[in-house]
């Protein structure tokens, strides 16, 4: 069921408000080396020790752009549905920066190289929105500091500094807590789709400035303030819903909001001022007189184009065509890349015919759940796609029940990992029970022992239920379930 404009407002004192949100994304581009310097990228190495004479602006050192970064950047406007820009150009953008050696950023203004574009989100499996997107420009990341060394002074690690930053700039299409948070999964996994970025929020690759306003349903845009370096997406939820509420107390209360930059305190469960907010003309931005604009042709589009992967969206309309997949599962599955691929790992596994809904049934609900158990994902649990195919396979052969596999599963990611689930049917001797008179002795046997449920189930069918339960208990869960169920009603005459 569609959720309607109406479930999304914020109820104030004085009437419902709209929640507004844009969102700046700050993505590392996925390389190996900086953007512009020839230093390692690697993540957790010892402090200072990824740093070139460029990174630590070194006198007469200039800078040297990254081709493998301009292509990461192209590569991820493509798959944004956005305008590649041919031409761009950096900047330097002047500002006090504790980890920054140089005292400015060198960025990109206004000529981005990436323009405007559009995320399709899915806030439910029947329900989407769409986020436009404002342009996506190349800069430099900032080193880091570090405060909690000591007491008396701060420390700047300048590993990070240089490393090549995708920020993508969204326009205000957001309108809850729910569709901010849905907005960077999607995102995140466009970009882990395409290889461009990790999307790691732990390790920072990925990390979001929330931009948040509240007005009148219909009425002018509020001034916004910016809550930055939101690194997950729960708190990115709470950090909207935090602000927004704190907005509506204040201009329910007759105040007014300031534009200013905030930071999101997820033990207080509050935002507090951090700086007033900046506008360009206080970076003073002006071209970096060592870098020639930005130029390629279309054939390095082209060639960039040619070699995207499937993504998300067009994964998901496949799933659901191809495989018969509901709207859900095939959201599910397309989630993260690598769970798409063991799932098609698993439906043509050798030999072909398998049900792929039954697939992934298994995948999404077991297998899940003991990957997650086990604290891993499906892709990298001790159950191989193969098993999973196999054991899709011998619950279709009429080799074993559905409980049964579930038993099997638990022992090909415990004590039987890395067996073949035929192989231990076989060893266990856990094969179904199919034979009709092996069945009928497991029912005389629970009838004649329960007179008193016979009379009841006869006159209540429903009753059903607990001879089956019966039966497959006396033979250890074995009994092929259809043919019990059969039995029993021919048997009870029902």
């Amino acid at each position: 069921m569609a959720t309607s404009v109406s479930d999304k407002l914020l109820r104030g004192a004085t009437g419902d408000w709209e929640i507004v949100v844009g969102m700046e994304i700050h993505a590392q581009v996925t390389s190996n080396s900086k953007l512009f310097s020839g230093a390692s990228t690697a993540f957790g190495a010892e402090p200072n020790t990824h740093v070139s004479l460029v990174d630590a602006a070194m006198p007469g050192m200039l800078p040297v752009l990254n081709q493998a970064c301009v292509a990461q950047a192209v590569r991820t406007g493509l798959g944004l549905k956005a305008q590649i820009n041919k031409r761009s150009s950096f900047d330097r953008k002047n500002y006090f920066y504790p980890d920054l050696p140089q005292g400015y950023q060198i960025s990109q203004f206004k000529s981005p190289i990436v323009g405007e574009g559009e995320v399709v989100v899915d806030l439910t499996p029947t329900e989407q929105f769409h986020v436009g997107i404002e342009r996506l420009h190349l800069e430099q990341d900032a080193g880091k500091s570090l405060h909690d060394q000591s007491p008396t002074a701060s420390f700047v690690d300048l590993n990070r500094s240089g490393v090549a930053l995708m920020e993508i700039v969204s326009k205000p299409d957001m309108r809850s807590a729910d569709e901010a948070k849905a907005y960077v999964t999607k995102l995140r996994t466009i970009l882990r789709y395409l290889g461009t970025c990790d999307g790691d929020m732990e390790k920072g690759s990925l990390r979001a400035d929330v931009n948040v306003s509240v007005r009148r349903p219909g009425g002018p845009l509020g001034t916004r303030c910016e809550i930055k370096n939101v690194n997950s997406i729960r708190f990115i939820g709470q950090a909207v819903d935090t602000e927004a509420r704190r907005q509506v107390a204040i201009l329910e209360d007759g105040g007014s909001i300031d534009q200013e930059t905030r930071l999101f305190d997820p033990a207080k469960g509050e935002t507090r001022s951090m700086r007033s907010k900046e506008e360009a003309h206080d970076y003073r931005y002006f071209p970096d007189p060592d870098l020639l604009p930005l130029e390629f042709d279309d054939a390095f589009v082209a060639a960039l184009a040619a070699d995207l992967p499937e993504l998300p969206d067009a994964k998901k309309a496949r799933f659901m065509q191809q495989h018969g997949l509901s709207p859900y599962d095939a959201s599910v599955l397309v989630a993260e890349r690598e769970l798409a691929d063991y799932y098609e790992q698993a439906v043509a596994h050798e030999p072909q015919g398998r049900d792929p809904k039954l697939v992934a049934n298994w995948i999404t609900g077991d297998v899940a759940a003991s990957a997650n158990a086990a604290g891993t994902s499906v892709a990298a649990s001790a159950i191989t796609a193969a098993q999973v195919a196999e054991l899709v396979d011998v619950i279709a052969d009429g080799t074993i029940s559905g409980k049964i596999a579930k038993d099997i599963l638990l022992l090909m990611a415990g004590e039987d990992r890395g067996h073949a689930p035929r192989e231990i049917v076989e060893r266990r001797g856990l094969r179904q029970v199919t034979d009709t008179g092996a069945i009928e002795a497991a029912v005389d046997a629970i009838i004649a022992g329960n007179p008193d449920k016979v009379a009841q189930v006869q006159a209540k069918p429903t009753m059903l239920g607990w001879f089956v339960g019966q039966v497959m208990k006396s033979t250890g869960g074995k009994a092929n379930p259809q043919a019990v169920n059969d039995v029993l009603k021919a048997k009870l005459g029902i």
